[in-house]
């Protein structure tokens, strides 16, 4: 029998203290080809409520993660939570529901505000690289339509090197436990996709997600990554989350990401399922 590793040691570990959970999900899970339940841990209630989005079909067989954005009050969307008061709200307005709790974390500020008390509550903390630093320093949101007078994309090669570094930046100093909306390409770019997303980088990022413990989702609202992204970063051994980033009544809808990992052979030992307490991303964490 081959030893066991470090890594298939915390692999083992982690689904055994999942297990009652994971149970109860298979038991009413949607048949997929799959040996593992779905999960999306990239839903957002917006405009819609708690109970709204639980009275969807069953159906779908899939258990959501539900996420608010935290992080600073500069951070522009409708709701940010700010501190732990802020948290505990949006805990208690989910607590005893059959959902995980998790937060966006916006910028690479967001802990200023929380306590690692507070923070290790939630199940999960989910973020992406949508956010980057603008010509004047400042946080810039890459869709806005204006992008190229905010960020310099002169030299577009220049610019994704910059942009691979801030992925390894996001992944190495923040306590995160998902990158959302992975391989995510700002309008300028996105035609090119391949070109940019070169075999060198991609590596780059896989290994970062790897050494660092941060899943990479497979979002299939973006229907990224691509496959040729996804090989490299399975082959470096990372782990994967499912992902709707999904507003009602569109959460749960996994199809891209339920295909892309029958292609790569995805079994339950490549997924991601929350840590259990003394073990999740906030609590190895060392603050700076």
């Amino acid at each position: 029998m081959n030893p066991m590793t470090r890594r298939t040691f915390i692999s083992a570990a982690t689904a055994a203290c999942a297990a009652p959970w994971l149970r109860a999900e298979e038991k009413a899970a949607v048949p997929t080809g799959l040996d593992f339940p779905l999960m999306d841990f990239h839903v957002h209630l917006d405009k819609s409520t708690i109970d709204a989005v639980l009275a969807l079909p069953h159906t779908r067989g899939v258990k959501l993660g539900i996420v608010e954005h935290a992080g600073t009050k500069e951070n522009d969307y409708p709701i940010v939570l700010k501190n732990d008061e802020e948290l505990k709200r949006q805990l208690d307005m989910l607590a005893g529901k059959p959902v995980f709790r998790g937060v966006q974390a916006e910028w690479i500020d967001w802990t200023n505000g929380f306590s690692t008390t507070a923070l290790a509550q939630l199940d999960y903390v989910l973020t992406d690289t949508m956010t980057f630093p603008g010509k004047d320093g400042r946080r810039t949101k890459l869709w806005l339509k204006d992008i190229e007078s905010l960020v310099d994309m002169a030299d577009k090669q220049a610019f994704m090197d910059r942009f691979v570094d801030w992925h390894v930046k996001v992944l190495s100093e923040q306590p995160i436990d998902i990158l959302a909306n992975t391989s995510w390409l700002p309008a300028p770019l996105a035609d090119d996709y391949d070109a940019f997303w070169t075999p060198a980088r991609v590596q780059k990022v896989a290994d970062a997600a790897v050494k660092h413990r941060v899943a990479l989702e497979i979002n299939s609202s973006y229907k990224l990554p691509r496959l040729p992204f996804l090989k490299i970063a399975k082959a470096a051994g990372v782990k994967f989350s499912f992902g709707s980033n999904g507003r009602y009544p569109k959460m749960g809808l996994l199809d891209y990401s339920i295909a892309m990992a029958k292609e790569l052979g995805l079994k339950r030992a490549d997924m991601f399922v929350p840590a259990p307490d003394g073990q999740k991303a906030v609590q190895r964490w060392k603050r700076g």
